[in-house]
C-alpha cells in the first residue's frame, strides 16, 4: 500500500502535501490527568497512528525517549508480518513501541505528541494517503494506569473540541507489540529523501520542533 501511495502522493500532491500535513497539526493541550515525573525504571508506551515510519521518526526526537521501534499490535504473533498486515485482515495496526525515562517525560506528554503532530486522530482507518484498519489510530496501554490516562486525555480533548471532527482513536489493552522487519526500523532517519517520507512524514518531525519546542531533542535516539 505505501509503495503505491508514495507514487500517488508524488503525482497528485507534489510539494503541496507538506503544507496539507502541516495544516492538520496543532499544539494539543497539556494533559490534566497525568502521571507525575518520578525516577524509576524505563517504561513502555505503544501507539498507532498510520504508517509507523513517521510516528517512529517523531518520537525519536522527544526528550526523555530512549528508544523507538516500529512494529505491529492488535493481532496474533503469527500474522505480525508486513505482507500479512498490509492485507488489512490481520487485526494488527502499524505501531511503535516507545521506551522512555519517567523522570524526564510523562505518559501524558507522550499522548500530547501523538495527538498534536504524530497523526490526525479524526481519520478513521486511514492516515494521509494510506487506508485500511492497519493504519488506524490506536493506543495499546501497557497497564491499567495507562488505559486510565489515555481515556482521560481523549475525554479532555473531546470536551475541549480540539478538532472539528470526533476523535476515533481506539484504546486496546492487553495486545502485545511485535517488532517489524529490520528494514522498517529507523526508516525515516535512514531515508530522509524518500518521496513518501518527504511528503507525509518530515512535516510531522518539523511540527514537533515548531509546536512543542520544549519537548524537542535535536539528537534522534537510535
Amino acid at each position: 500500500m505505501k509503495t503505491f501511495s508514495m507514487f500517488a502522493a508524488v503525482l497528485l500532491l507534489g510539494t503541496a502535501g507538506c503544507s496539507l500535513a502541516a495544516e492538520r497539526m496543532l499544539a494539543a493541550p497539556v494533559a490534566r490527568v497525568d502521571a507525575p515525573l518520578a525516577a524509576g525504571p524505563l517504561r513502555t508506551a505503544v501507539f498507532a497512528g498510520g504508517c509507523f515510519w513517521g510516528v517512529e521518526g517523531v518520537f525519536e526526537h522527544v526528550k526523555g525517549v530512549v528508544s523507538v521501534r516500529s512494529g505491529y499490535a492488535g493481532g496474533a504473533a503469527r500474522t505480525a508480518k508486513y505482507d500479512i498486515v498490509g492485507s488489512g485482515r490481520s487485526g494488527h495496526a502499524e505501531a511503535v513501541e516507545i521506551r522512555y525515562d519517567p523522570s524526564k517525560v510523562s505518559y501524558g506528554a507522550l499522548l500530547r505528541v501523538l495527538f498534536s503532530v504524530a497523526h490526525d486522530p479524526t481519520q478513521l482507518n486511514r492516515q494521509g494517503p494510506d487506508s485500511g484498519t492497519q493504519y488506524r489510530s490506536a493506543i495499546f496501554p501497557q497497564d491499567a494506569e495507562q488505559a486510565r490516562l489515555a481515556r482521560a486525555y481523549i475525554g479532555q480533548l473531546t470536551s475541549a473540541r480540539t478538532w472539528n471532527g470526533p476523535i476515533v482513536t481506539t484504546i486496546e489493552p492487553g495486545k502485545p507489540f511485535y517488532p517489524a522487519e529490520s528494514y522498517h526500523q529507523d526508516y525515516l532517519r535512514l531515508n530522509p529523501g524518500q518521496p513518501y517520507i518527504v511528503i507525509n512524514d518530515l512535516p510531522k518531525v518539523a511540527g514537533l520542533k515548531q509546536l512543542l519546542p520544549a519537548m524537542w531533542s535535536d539528537k534522534a535516539v537510535g
